[in-house]
């Protein structure tokens, strides 16, 4: 018999879009409307191969004995009653509020299986509601956006191992996220999302054009041609790529006209919703102020970075420009250390199989899990060389570390006295890890929480 699985949250957390896209049907309405939901709706889904019965259910809330909303709590509750595995949903852009806490204990109190979903983790904004996940005692919150299909092959692995379950294949977004057509089939391949970015008139789309062996888009020597962000789905050695060309990045004060802002504004979001972003530079006039900005906000993003020195048949000695362009990228790059410099000509289209080469490489360190194990057998030896400064007489200890999530790499520091922690000294860990476990051209947070190592046995 499929096992079945409940989805709960207070209301508006992106329950029914989840649903949605396990079942790969668009049969829950979804709306930033709170309370849409009313019944409890079921759905069949797939996840690593098994088949499995979705419950979508009303947003828990407190509610006065009798109301639509006291109903609706009850087969919510009737729901988690029924269920072999629940799926606690909340908003990790709020962050977790008083009632997510109040119905996590709900949950806990029916003693079923529970995997945590912090949702909308999508870009910045979600990222201190993700670790707040932690204080409601559910376990290790999974990380993703139901929305934009991100973060769905770690919580179907999560959602197998809190069955009890052995995948019948490896697990990717896509086989997870449908294509929503209404006819539930997978996708075949998840595309990398690529975005394309720098300063007006570096080539960004020439270097499209290029890459797609098409004249996709409008080019030329004027600035600011392109307006909005496209995107494009190609495949590149048969992987396939969603490509998205952006209009140029220029410095706030210079944005005056309002499409120029739009595009300013589209360009952002395309990184946001990227997952390796390439910087187009122009050789000629590299790294300037601008060119730096736009790499900072996609380490800031959690973005993979590539770097495409364009114009480079125009450049004269290459072996020098060359060290002298990564060298600028170490000393100013410094959250992306190790990214990767690709000399292209997007005009005479020279240096694209190894720019998408990097792409795909790029892509996969920022996908890549460390094995826990490994982990605090480095963090040991770290300790070692280099122990935590002393601050007012008393030494922070590192107690354990554990990878939260992927995309970027993100792992948590279980530790006393975190406020002592240095940022040097966080540096110096983030640094470690990049060389220890082969992390170049990603950014690597490493979040800070007071305590012992969370899974040790606990002493009677």
């Amino acid at each position: 018999m499929s096992p079945t699985i409940a989805i709960v949250g207070r209301p508006n957390v992106g329950k029914s879009t989840l649903f949605n896209r396990l079942t790969g049907k668009r049969a829950a309405l979804v709306s930033d409307t709170p309370g849409l939901t009313r019944d409890r709706r079921e759905g069949e889904a797939r996840i690593g191969g098994h088949a499995m019965r979705l419950m979508d259910t009303a947003g828990l809330e407190e509610a006065v004995p009798g109301s639509i909303a006291a109903r609706m709590r009850a087969q919510s509750e009737l729901a988690i009653g029924r269920a072999d595995l629940v799926l606690f949903v909340l908003d990790a852009r709020e962050g977790v509020i008083p009632a997510d806490a109040a119905f996590a204990r709900v949950v806990r109190n029916w003693g079923r299986p529970v995997v945590l979903v912090a949702n909308k983790c999508e870009g910045r904004a979600g990222s201190e509601g993700f670790y707040e996940a932690y204080r409601l005692g559910l376990g290790d919150p999974i990380a993703i956006s139901a929305e934009h299909g991100e973060g769905l092959a770690e919580l179907a692995t999560a959602i197998l191992a809190a069955l009890g379950l052995q995948p019948v294949r490896k697990s990717t977004d896509a086989d997870v996220a449908s294509s929503e057509d209404g006819k539930g089939g997978a996708v075949a391949g998840h595309p990398i999302r690529l975005a394309i970015v720098g300063r007006p008139n570096g080539g960004k789309s020439t270097l499209v054009n290029a890459l797609l062996g098409e004249e996709r888009m409008i080019t030329g020597p004027e600035p600011g041609l392109t307006r909005d962000a496209v995107a494009i789905d190609f495949s590149w050695d048969g992987r396939p790529v969603r490509l998205f060309d952006t209009a140029g990045l220029r410095r706030k004060a210079r944005v005056s006209e309002s499409a120029e802002k739009l595009a300013a504004m589209d360009a952002l979001r395309a990184i946001r919703f990227a997952e390796v972003v390439v910087l187009v530079i122009d050789a000629e006039h590299p790294f300037e102020h601008q060119d730096l900005a736009i790499g900072d906000l996609v380490a800031e993003e959690g973005r993979a970075l590539v770097i495409a020195v364009n114009k480079w048949d125009l450049v004269g000695d290459k072996d020098k420009k060359l060290k002298e362009l990564r060298d600028t990228v170490a000393e100013k790059l410094t959250q992306v250390a190790g990214v990767a410099l690709v000399a292209v000509s997007a005009l005479a289209g020279r240096g694209l199989d190894r720019l998408m080469r990097e792409v795909v490489r790029s892509y996969e360190i920022w996908n890549r899990r460390v094995p826990t194990g490994d982990l605090n057998r480095w963090l040991g030896e770290a300790l070692e060389r280099h122990p935590a400064p002393a601050a007012k007489g008393r030494r922070a200890k590192i107690r354990f570390m554990t990878q939260a999530s992927a995309r970027p790499p993100t792992f948590v520091a279980f530790c006393t006295r975190a406020e002592a922690l240095p940022q040097a000294y966080l540096r110096y860990l983030s640094n470690g890890l990049r060389q220890a476990f082969d992390l170049p051209g990603v950014p690597i947070r490493i979040k800070l929480r007071r305590g012992d190592n969370p899974f040790a046995p606990k002493r009677r």
